[in-house]
């Protein structure tokens, strides 16, 4: 069941990344270099330096660095969410930053799982694989209109890619990417309904089910000690420390360099406390986790780090934001 969860559901998850990466690129926060350098500026600081982090601490440990990915994800469904629980706090320039920034973090997470986390390749189940690809991509470019025949590519991209050695999940960023856009006679783009369908079903379905299979941490022993142990507390200073110095510092940098545009009707202190809430690293975290290891004592170790920098990261957040909201 936690396979079918992790490789089939996940897939569904990863195609809807692919379609909010498509339209951020083609129509929305990202259509523009100017719109796009701040938060693209921001997301790479926010993953380079909690990797970083994770890695200092645990370079005496190689099996351990199998895990440098893990702190560098921000969870967007999370974040937004806390987002719209604060309501006005947040100006709207910030959660449109937020949400540009997360996708851009999803993409990242992507090549980093196509190029760190495969395994063993198979060359003919690539090339099959390459041909569903093909077959997307002409669907695509003929601009055809029917979900099924794009259900019908994805699940044949879907088979090859699982036999190849990459993970399966990539085949639903691919299906996602192979959207048309265009409009028809004033109605919304295949991409836009298949986005809408699926929103649902990803956030009350599939994440929670992904939780369920993932997140279980056995309390029976636990202390304080389980969290200054080399990976959690790794996990846990990147997401909370790192994610927020990375993503603050780069933005901040940018925004005094003149080559990205301050957000409108915001605050440093806000962008502040935006910065802080990329630490809520949950789905995407414990995804690269289970892909990083197999044994069970060090999956604890990563869901404890993980749950507890994203509550800690979520809780200040949440107060930095609502004192900024104040003043």
């Amino acid at each position: 069941l936690e396979h079918w969860i992790n490789d089939g559901l996940m897939a569904i998850f990863f195609l809807l990344v692919g379609l909010e990466i498509k339209r951020e690129a083609c129509e929305g926060a990202l259509a523009s270099l100017r719109q796009a350098a701040l938060p693209v500026i921001a997301a790479i600081g926010g993953f380079v330096v909690p990797a970083a982090i994770y890695i200092a601490l645990n370079r005496d440990s190689a099996e351990a660095l199998r895990g440098w990915a893990i702190p560098s994800a921000t969870d967007i469904s999370f974040a937004i969410g806390v987002c719209a629980l604060l309501g006005r706090a947040v100006p709207r320039s910030l959660k449109t930053f937020l949400l540009a920034l997360a996708i851009i973090d999803d993409l990242m997470a992507i090549i980093v799982i196509a190029i760190f986390y495969t395994d063993e390749l198979s060359l003919l189940s690539l090339a099959l694989a390459g041909l569903g690809i093909a077959g997307l991509a002409i669907l695509n470019l003929l601009d055809a209109r029917k979900p099924a025949l794009y259900l019908l590519f994805g699940l044949f991209t879907w088979v090859c890619v699982l036999k190849s050695g990459v993970h399966a999940t990539l085949a639903g960023v691919a299906v996602g990417f192979a959207m048309p856009l265009t409009r028809h006679e004033g109605g919304e783009s295949l991409l836009a309904r298949t986005e809408h369908a699926l929103k649902p079903w990803v956030s009350y379905g599939i994440i929670p089910l992904f939780a369920f299979a993932n997140a279980g941490v056995p309390l029976a022993g636990a202390s304080l000690a389980s969290l200054t142990a080399p990976v959690p507390l790794g996990i846990i200073a990147g997401l909370f420390i790192g994610k927020q110095a990375g993503v603050f510092g780069a933005a901040a940098a940018a925004l005094k360099l003149g080559v990205a545009e301050w957000p409108a009707d915001a605050s440093m202190l806000q962008l502040y406390g935006v910065a802080v809430l990329t630490g809520i690293g949950f789905t995407m975290s414990l995804f690269i986790g289970t892909l990083a290891f197999d044994d069970d004592g060090m999956l604890t170790q990563i869901r404890v780090g993980v749950l507890a920098a994203s509550i800690l990261a979520g809780a200040v957040a949440a107060l930095v934001l609502g004192l900024a909201a104040r003043r």
